[in-house]
This record gives structure tokens, C-alpha cells and sequence, in this order.
């Protein structure tokens, strides 16, 4: 009788998902140094990668929904969103690098084309919140759409440690897109759900 890992993939002796928890840590590893890295040479440059970031309602600021979670006003603002998303990343890890891409792909794109349609005309929104924001949910998600008990637990430990300060980051205020907070959000929930179904397909087929 084989083992299943988180995913439901099978697991002989384990080797294989300890393989995947490894390279999914490294994957979520490499996209807080790339974070990292754009803001020293943004740092460098005057800031001036900062204008790649999404500009809302302009086709020419689409491409800002792919580079907007790289770039950051200020160490501070990078500092703040660096600690939840290798911490929520490291979490989404455990079922392997494909499902921390797809999390973070679906997540990106509702975060991004939400903003592109809702922010105030002539911003500019930067920042991996939204990223912050959908890994939370998903967690938070996944347990209830999967019924299973720790993934369930995991949502109630994410809900007690982090809930407070993202409903926090809801609120509207000057100079914070709470629009990629709340699409980043939706995008964790729409993750949660489709990644869930994928599974439960695969399974019933095995």
C-alpha cells in the first residue's frame, strides 16, 4: 500500500515528497531573494523600476501585473511583506514547487487584473501584499473546501496569528492599495478551490 502526501500524489517511502517540500522552499527562497535583489538595484537606480508597477486602466501598465510583486516603495515596505510570505510560502511548500507556482500564478493574476481595473487612476501599486494576502487564504481556504483536519488546523493557525492584521489591510487608506489586498485575497480563495478540484479529480481517476 503507497502513502499520499498533502497533494494526494503517491509517496513511496517518501522520498519523493520530501524531493518536492525541498524544491518548493527553494522556489518560495529564490522569489523573496529576487524581491531582494530588484530593490537594491531600485535603491540604486532612484526608484525608477518602481514605474513598472501596475498603472490601472493603461494597457501599457499590464505588464505590471507580472512585476509589481517584485518591486517595493522602500526596505521597510519589503521588509514587512518579506517575513509573511516566506513564512505562509514555506507552509504552501509542504505540497511541493508546482503547487507554490500555481498558488502564486492564480493569486498574481486576480490580484493584478483587480487592481488594474479598481485603483485609482494615475497610481502606481508595487508591493507583494497581495501575494501575502492570497497565500493566507488559501490556507485558510483549502481547509474548508478539503474538509481535511490539518489543513483545516493550518487555516485556524493562520486565522489566529495573521487574521487581525490583513482585515487590517482592508481598511482604505492614503498611500496603501487595499485593492491588491482584496483581490489578492479573492485570488487565495479562487486558488484554494480550483487546486482542490484538480485533486479530488486526480484521485477519483487513480
Amino acid at each position: 500500500m503507497s502513502t499520499s502526501d498533502l497533494t494526494g500524489r503517491p509517496d513511496a517511502g517518501g522520498s519523493t515528497a520530501r524531493d518536492e517540500r525541498t524544491t518548493g522552499l527553494f522556489v518560495v527562497g529564490a522569489m523573496a531573494a529576487l524581491m531582494w535583489v530588484v530593490e537594491i538595484i531600485d535603491t540604486i537606480d532612484d526608484h525608477r523600476l518602481d514605474g513598472h508597477g501596475i498603472r490601472p486602466r493603461s494597457f501599457d501598465g499590464l505588464d505590471g501585473i507580472l512585476f509589481s510583486p517584485f518591486l517595493h516603495g522602500s526596505f521597510g515596505h519589503l521588509i514587512g511583506n518579506t517575513i509573511p510570505f516566506l513564512v505562509l510560502g514555506a507552509v504552501i511548500a509542504f505540497s511541493g514547487a508546482l503547487r507554490v507556482l500555481l498558488v502564486t500564478a492564480i493569486v498574481g493574476l486576480v490580484a493584478g487584473i483587480g487592481t488594474w481595473l479598481t485603483a485609482p487612476s494615475n497610481s502606481v501599486t508595487v508591493g507583494a501584499s497581495g501575494i501575502v494576502l492570497g497565500y493566507a487564504t488559501y490556507l485558510l481556504a483549502r481547509g474548508i473546501f478539503s474538509r481535511r483536519l490539518l489543513e483545516i488546523a493550518v487555516g485556524v493557525i493562520v486565522a489566529v496569528v495573521w487574521g487581525g492584521s490583513f482585515l487590517f489591510s482592508l481598511i482604505p487608506r492614503p498611500g496603501v492599495s487595499w485593492q491588491a489586498h482584496l483581490f489578492g485575497a479573492i485570488g487565495g480563495v479562487v486558488a484554494a478551490w480550483l487546486l482542490t478540484q484538480e485533486r479530488r479529480r486526480r484521485q477519483s481517476a487513480a
